[in-house]
């Protein structure tokens, strides 16, 4: 079953369109990654899904879990189970990092219907969720991503992402900036989400991420679209012969 379905998808920002005419199916219990060089609008893709301010559809549908995404807020797109770790995670002095997760935590359950987590209910899930990710109780007292290094501020976004537990997560290329012991706890996190019924969109520029989580399906993007599918193989490929040639072809 199909969780997202996107086709023909064009899209930009300020008037000037990167995404050409974008296919890309991904199912339920599926981790696909997404290469391509810098300008392939790898990034757009994942803003548009998340309904970022300025980036717009002009034509072409995208479906998530059955619905019209572009129907949808984007609160109501994460309410519904779509999860964006950014590349660059966004401090926000002054909100303590516990605060701001009890907050996204109930926000989305009251947007689903459901009841909101009470105090002891919240501390008892995000320390269980939060020990599980080798977090120290020190960081989740802390101003959300304050002060905090590369590998703890994209931890910080798994830890997210865990308490949410959304049905689909996109991550922008979360091993940027990453040292291998970080980038090793950041993927030790999403494998321990993975499941038949979570999917993953993993867009990077490198393989040695797909080390830690191994793909079902390897996508290259060039030019505003996918111009090659393929197995696990496929990022080993591009790590040695890079994207000159998927370049060329989607000029053509």
């Amino acid at each position: 079953m199909s969780l997202l379905e996107i086709k023909n998808l064009h899209a930009g920002i300020e008037g000037k369109e990167i995404l050409r005419g974008l296919d890309l199916t991904v199912n339920a219990g599926e981790v696909h990654a997404i290469m391509g060089p810098n300008g392939s609008g790898k990034s757009t893709l994942a803003y548009v899904l998340a309904g970022k301010d300025g980036y717009e559809p002009t034509s072409g549908k995208v479906k998530f879990d059955g619905r019209n995404i572009f129907d949808m807020e984007p609160d109501e797109r994460a309410a519904a189970g779509l999860f964006l770790a950014f590349q660059y995670p966004l401090e926000i002095p002054g909100v303590a990092t516990m605060t701001f997760l009890r907050t996204a935590l109930n926000a989305q359950r009251k947007k689903r219907g459901e009841a909101e987590l009470s105090t002891p209910e919240f501390l008892k899930k995000v320390r269980a969720v939060a020990k599980d990710l080798g977090i120290e109780p020190e960081m989740l007292r802390r101003a959300v991503n304050v002060g905090f290094s590369g590998g703890e501020k994209k931890r910080n976004e798994i830890l997210q992402m865990a308490l949410l537990e959304p049905r689909l997560g996109v991550l922008d290329e979360t091993d940027s900036g990453l040292d291998i012991d970080a980038l090793r706890i950041v993927a030790d996190g999403v494998n321990r989400l993975r499941g038949a019924a979570r999917s993953f969109v993993i867009i990077t520029h490198y393989q040695r991420l797909l080390n830690y989580i191994v793909p079902d399906v390897v996508h290259v993007m060039a030019r505003g679209r996918i111009v090659k599918t393929g197995g696990k193989d496929l990022a080993l490929e591009l790590e040695a012969r890079g994207y000159a040639e998927y370049q060329e072809e989607a000029a053509a």
